[in-house]
């Protein structure tokens, strides 16, 4: 039994489609890189996951149980399994990092204070960030907030792991220094479906890649054989366009 599954998946922004036809099965400890030019439906299939936008058609299933999204006991069971971290941070401006990442587990699951906070301390530490647990956001650099705001997401204690071009707001000098912490994730066995155009972290971190366009998965598989071989004439197209710049 898999981990997720995903199967026969639509969506559409009002009459305009912009899933169709996903099927994508993920195991415990897998990071599924999905590539793919703009607008080909890589941050919806992740906002149609956390039930951010609606899915018209298809089924999504954790561990063999299909989530109904029309249910809030559903929502919620899911949101406490997946996480998602955006592009933009999100953080509250008058929390410390410390508080940020502690607001969620205090307030929603109701869990004790003191040992949220400890836990949070070793994420913020984990992620390089244990010198700044009083800083402010307004007192962080970009990547620095990127990072709290993924200890964040780990806080809540997450099964699978979302990430939606979480580096695309940041200055390419603070880049790096998110990736290591998502490269730290990866050979920690934390399952991740990681949107990006940080072509060669995709190849370097993914057990398997995910080409889109049209809002169709058109090709699927190893690194290797999506950058270095790929089947499809479109796949192909993309790769070569990429790997040139």
């Amino acid at each position: 039994m898999h981990h997720l599954d995903i199967a026969g998946l639509e969506a559409s922004y009002g009459l305009v489609p912009v899933l169709s036809g996903i099927n994508l099965s993920v195991a415990r400890g897998d990071v599924i890189g999905l590539i793919g030019p703009s607008g080909s439906g890589k941050s919806t299939i992740l906002r149609v996951l956390m039930g951010l936008t609606a899915l018209k058609a298809g089924t999504v299933r954790l561990d063999g149980e299909a989530v109904d999204y029309s249910r809030a006991q559903d929502l919620r069971r899911l949101r406490d399994r997946v996480a998602i971290v955006f592009q933009q941070y999100n953080l509250f401006q008058n929390m410390t990092a410390l508080e940020n990442v502690t607001i969620a587990p205090v307030k929603i699951k109701k869990r004790s204070k003191a040992e949220v906070d400890a836990e949070a301390r070793a994420l913020l530490a984990k992620v390089g960030l244990g010198d700044k647990l009083d800083r402010y956001p307004d007192e962080l650099s970009g990547g620095q907030q990127q990072r709290v705001a993924i200890a964040r997401a780990l806080a809540l204690q997450p099964e699978i792991l979302l990430l939606d071009e979480i580096t695309a707001a940041l200055d390419p000098e603070l880049v790096s220094e998110v990736l290591d912490t998502i490269r730290v994730l990866a050979r920690e066995g934390m399952t991740m479906l990681i949107v990006s155009h940080e072509m060669g972290f995709i190849r370097e971190v993914s057990s398997r890649v995910a080409f889109l366009a049209g809002g169709k998965i058109v090709e699927m598989g190893d690194p290797t054989s999506i950058f270095d071989a790929p089947r499809e004439e479109r796949t192909r197209d993309f790769v070569s366009k990429i790997l040139r710049h």
